[in-house]
């Protein structure tokens, strides 16, 4: 499935694209900007560009493109993870264990089930220090024709630049436009859009 998401971005040179967009949002933000799709209970890197900030290189050590995270602490997870039907989750929650990865990191499931269902409802992930200190983050989701979200894009700062509020209240416009930019090249329209659009 994995190799399928990724294939799909890819496809029409959407990939190309979407290196763009990023590199656009780090210009914007001055933060790391990336691509994941879900893997099971983890996020696959599609694509990242590195922010050169202070502090941003420690949260960045031994990651890049292919790396593997855990889902459940980090915002590109959880917005994926949201978009699950809702018995595909309560099965992949009951299956993992909550481990400790940053000061914040959820490790009550029902918490969990509860933050998910705000990121399902608001379409938007926060990330504050769950998986590790220092490292906060932004994330909505690329979707395709269907609606179902195949990807994720984030934003992630160190909390040297900025609180996490300062964080998705300055940056969250210009992350979801970014990600509907995206969407919009696998046939996405948002609802306003298909309204205007009769």
């Amino acid at each position: 499935m994995t190799d399928l998401r990724m294939a799909a971005l890819d496809s029409t040179g959407l990939g190309e694209h979407a290196h763009s967009i990023l590199e656009e949002l780090r210009g914007q933000s001055k933060c790391t900007a990336s691509l994941a799709v879900l893997d099971g209970h983890e996020i696959v890197y599609g694509d990242r560009v590195v922010s050169y900030q202070r502090g941003q290189d420690e949260l960045d050590v031994g990651v890049g493109v292919g790396s593997r995270l855990p889902a459940l602490c980090t915002a590109l997870g959880k917005i994926l993870l949201a978009d699950l039907p809702h018995e595909d989750l309560r099965e992949l929650v009951s299956r993992v264990s909550l481990e400790r990865r940053g000061p914040n990191t959820i490790t009550s499931k029902g918490t969990l089930l509860v933050e998910l269902q705000r990121v399902s409802e608001e379409d938007f992930a926060i990330e504050d220090e769950e998986l590790a200190q220092g490292r906060i983050a932004i994330a909505a989701p690329v979707r395709n024709e269907s609606r179902v979200a195949v990807a994720a894009i984030d934003l992630s700062a160190h909390t040297s630049m900025l609180t996490v509020e300062q964080f998705a209240d300055g940056l969250r416009a210009h992350l979801v436009a970014a990600a509907d930019r995206i969407s919009a090249r696998l046939g996405y329209r948002r609802d306003d859009e298909v309204i205007a659009g009769g």
